[in-house]
């Protein structure tokens, strides 16, 4: 029989072992480093640097300053395309979010076959988002068809398919997200409040969700990036339609920010400087709305 040693655990430690490890350090880091300037860096700085030319391909540029950012504000499709999706956003986070909590706080009270029901929520978010758009598409035009109508015909259904499919799609992620948080609830406090006399209502509210604070942070925060961001299901659903005339000018009305940017960047050939500059005006929004969520939730984390 092979006794365990105890200094094993210390063996680990040792400077013999841990010094070639710091002084080679670099060269593991080196083509993780290089791969993130390659991908990410270069193009990110690139993006930036272009919004403020006009050009058709990436080496034959020409420097306009800042007319590019003063024609993407002046575009009155940039800008209905901002109000719908910050619409779409709070909708979608609202409902995501509430519905989510609903069937992860459903699942966790011990009913039969709740691994499957998991299962089940969880997988629509395994489909892609052009697949989900395009059977959603035959979904709601078979229903509106009934009556002469159809999803691309009328916005104010291209504006609630695209809230039912976002949700369908994201609720059962943020669900496993809640799950973890309400299993993570001490049980100790919830006897205690159950002997004191709260009830499942009071508990809820004065004890669990409280305490699941950082729950609620990440499924917001995901929940309000992928709404702002969305492109895939807006793209295959409606694609913008239907279409108005506003001031001589094309509105697509249920088009979100993400596909105004891609069709501002392709359809004008002389000059894609605009479309990169709405492009980097979207990141800025998007970071900013992001820090500014993280910043509001995790201050109820602190005070809780």
């Amino acid at each position: 029989m092979t006794r365990k040693r105890k200094n094993d655990g210390a063996a680990l430690n040792s400077p013999l072992i841990r010094r070639p490890i710091k002084h080679c350090f670099a060269l593991f880091l080196l083509p993780t480093f290089a791969a993130f300037c390659i991908g990410f860096l270069y193009p990110f700085a690139k993006g930036i640097f272009l919004s403020f030319c006009k050009f058709k391909l990436t080496k034959d540029w020409t420097w306009v300053g800042f007319s590019n950012y003063v024609k993407a504000f002046q575009d009155n499709s940039f800008a209905h395309a901002f109000w719908y999706t910050a619409l779409f956003a709070v909708v979608s986070l609202l409902l995501i979010n509430i519905l989510a909590f609903a069937v992860a706080y459903a699942l966790t009270r011990g009913i039969r076959g709740t691994n499957l029901f998991r299962t089940v929520f969880f997988m629509p978010n395994l489909i892609g988002g052009i697949v989900l758009g395009y059977i959603w598409s035959m979904i709601f035009d078979g229903i509106l068809s009934r009556y002469g109508t159809s999803i691309l015909l009328n916005s104010t259904y291209g504006f609630w398919g695209l809230i039912i499919l976002m949700c369908w799609q994201q609720i059962g992620y943020m669900m496993i997200i809640y799950i973890a948080g309400l299993q993570a609830v001490s049980e100790d406090m919830l006897e205690a409040a159950k002997i004191d006399g709260a009830s499942g209502w009071k508990s809820l509210w004065h004890i669990t969700i409280p305490n699941m604070m950082p729950s609620f942070t990440i499924c917001t925060f995901l929940t309000l990036t992928n709404s702002f961001k969305l492109f895939d299901q807006n793209l295959a659903l409606t694609n913008g339609r239907p279409f108005i005339q506003s001031g001589g000018e094309t509105i697509k009305t249920t088009e979100m920010l993400a596909l105004n940017i891609v069709n501002a960047f392709y359809a004008n050939n002389t000059n894609r400087g605009v479309g990169q500059a709405k492009a980097v005006i979207f990141f800025i929004l998007v970071a900013a709305i992001g820090l500014i969520q993280l910043r509001a939730t995790r201050s109820r984390e602190v005070q809780q």
